[in-house]
């Protein structure tokens, strides 16, 4: 019988675009202080294009480049710590807000996410979901070793929760990552798929694949009457 309920955060109950987005808007605000003969829409954009072209590893660097910009690791750094530090402008998606407030009725519900520590706790509070959980599991917490694919926040949360394993649900998105290590603990894993979102690779490995998928948060209500 399933009892409890973990969700993944970003592309999960979310779109992480917005964040995304929100990120970028504060670096340009930042970097347009520094160099006041550009506009603070000519940097964003240079920024989102960026991005949006499919560059997420080397964003500010590309961006600063094209710009035209003479810059130094240091302000790549700073760019860097103010997209993950900045006060997200992100709402919660009603079909989540509906979804989290009907399970929470029923089931026992955790969030346990990767990332940076503080960008994570931002969206959280930004989005105001701490009330529906009962446990919380930030993997930097436990250290970036044991972000996901490792078995480890998983671990802790089912010792935090005394809950076992074959009782339990988890509601993500990257396929790359998120299902590895609930599979291999026995959680029954489902991916949801939003139109926008980020990682839309395919599985490496067996093990990496979730057992349902859905297409919209609202899908798993039914779905869990089923499991």
């Amino acid at each position: 019988m399933i009892t409890t309920i973990v969700f993944d955060l970003d592309d999960t109950l979310y779109n992480e675009l917005d964040y995304c987005e929100s990120g970028f808007a504060a670096v340009a605000d930042f970097l347009v202080k520094k160099f006041t003969h550009f506009t603070l829409t000519g940097i964003f954009t240079a920024l989102w294009d960026q991005f949006q072209s499919g560059n997420h590893t080397k964003t500010f660097n590309a961006a600063l480049d094209s710009l035209g910009v003479k810059y130094d690791s240091d302000l790549v750094t700073q760019c860097v710590q103010t997209y993950r530090t900045h006060t997200p402008t992100i709402t919660l998606p009603q079909e989540s807000c509906e979804t989290l407030e009907q399970l929470s009725k029923k089931y026992t519900l955790a969030l346990l996410t990767d990332g940076y520590l503080p960008a994570q706790q931002l969206k959280v509070h930004a989005l105001g979901i701490e009330k529906y959980f009962k446990c919380i599991i930030y993997t930097e917490q436990l250290g970036r070793q044991f972000w996901k694919p490792s078995p480890a926040g998983f671990q802790k949360l089912l010792t935090d929760l005394n809950a076992k394993p074959q009782n339990c649900v988890y509601v993500a998105d990257n396929i790359t990552k998120d299902f590895i290590a609930p599979n291999q603990l026995g959680f029954t894993t489902i991916q949801i798929t939003r139109p926008t979102r980020i990682h839309a690779n395919n599985p490496e490995t067996s093990d990496a694949v979730p057992q349902y998928v859905i297409h919209n948060l609202t899908d798993l209500l039914s779905l869990l009457e089923g499991i």
